[in-house]
């Protein structure tokens, strides 16, 4: 089996100022009508990156992966890949090849035979031919059912077939388009690292198009966030989700608690913000380089808080409310707590033992509160 193609902190192209990306978008814009799809985006992807454009419908990232694969073509801008100008190429002469969410399976092939119909096309020798769809057969681990048809086979046997028909022309991109949106979740979350098993031992650069951000976070080497045709933060998942760039950013990516307020004191290594909303003073460990007044907004997620009957020793990051709400989820519980200002703020606490007989419950009086590093300060 080959090795993970997975970059260590050490070895992250993007933040190798001489890395060379495999993938630049230049200023692309895309307009339908009076209708700006995809406005001014610029992106570097690199070779063997697995990167996700995330976002919600109609923000523009399906448009830009057709301009990718040449279905499309920018009313602006420039996509080179490889270092080759991709103006006037049509999609069947470019190293890109795409698997759509529908998988587009030919219903009267077999397994086999839908996989090897790209090859025959390009009229890659019968000898070849055999050889390269058996191993992708075999990567996808498939070749029991080669002589099955599409109807023979489950949702996620399908969609790995959908995989090797792509992979097996041997690209040098592999767009995707919500791969994974027609399996139910149970075998989604059990067919994402088998996706990412596969694009490590097979090398090809990836870049998949979701609305799931779960799924963006497991996927992705890294994630390009989508807003109203740009993209508005890029980053690993942990930059993601643990320094959003905005407040939309913060909302978009998991559960979060976002306070309003505005700077008392800001110093290099830390800030304190007055809150009506939280109840209470807030303290962050950096600072955010403003001046003393500023309306900022605090995002702190709800894994982050802690939840007692009794109150913290600190002052500050230490407020009050009462318990609105609960959802047992099994492996941990939701909280919905109303503060005395009439913000709610959700809390998540593990299950680590079973059948507590003094679980905190509905009504009562609760105190909230983080450590100095848990949220992050958002100017926007």
């Amino acid at each position: 089996m080959a090795q993970s193609t997975r970059a260590t902190p050490a070895q992250e192209p993007w933040n190798d100022p001489h890395a060379q990306p495999y993938i630049r978008i230049e200023n692309v814009t895309k307009k339908f009508g009076a209708f700006v799809a995809v406005n001014n985006v610029s992106l570097n992807i690199y070779q063997n990156e697995f990167f996700c454009l995330l976002g919600g419908s109609g923000c523009g990232k399906s448009t830009l992966l057709r301009m990718l694969a040449g279905f499309d073509s920018p009313t602006s801008g420039k996509i080179y890949i490889d270092g080759t100008d991709m103006e006037g190429t049509a999609p069947y002469d470019r190293p890109v090849n795409m698997m759509f969410q529908s998988y587009a399976l030919f219903p009267h092939m077999t397994v086999e035979s839908n996989i090897a119909f790209g090859l025959k096309q390009d009229r890659i020798s019968k000898t070849q031919t055999t050889q390269r769809v058996q191993d992708i057969l075999e990567l996808v681990q498939l070749s029991p059912f080669a002589q099955r048809r599409p109807h023979q086979l489950s949702g996620g046997q399908r969609q790995r077939v959908a995989l090797a028909r792509a992979l097996v022309k041997q690209p040098k991109l592999l767009l995707l388009d919500e791969p994974l949106a027609a399996l139910d979740k149970k075998l989604r979350e059990e067919t994402q690292f088998e996706l990412v098993n596969i694009q490590e031992q097979t090398g090809v650069t990836f870049m998949v198009v979701t609305h799931d951000q779960e799924e963006a976070m497991t996927l992705s080497s890294r994630i390009g966030v989508m807003n109203a045709g740009e993209i508005v933060q890029t980053g690993t998942p942990t930059e993601i989700y643990e320094y959003p760039g905005s407040r939309f950013v913060a909302d978009f990516i998991g559960s979060v608690n976002i306070f309003e307020g505005r700077i008392t004191e800001d110093e290099a290594d830390h800030v304190r913000i007055d809150s009506e909303e939280a109840g209470c003073s807030l303290y962050i460990d950096h600072g955010v380089t403003t001046t003393s007044g500023a309306k900022v907004w605090f995002a702190v997620r709800p894994e982050k808080i802690a939840i007692s009957r009794d109150k913290s020793d600190a002052d500050e990051n230490c407020t009050s409310g009462t318990v609105q709400e609960i959802a047992y989820m099994g492996d941990l519980s939701i909280y919905h707590v109303e503060l005395e200002s009439g913000k709610r703020v959700r809390v998540t606490m593990p299950n680590l033992v079973r059948g507590v007989s003094d679980a905190i419950t509905w009504d009562e009086q609760v105190y909230l509160s983080w450590r100095p590093s848990s949220g992050v300060v958002l100017m926007a």
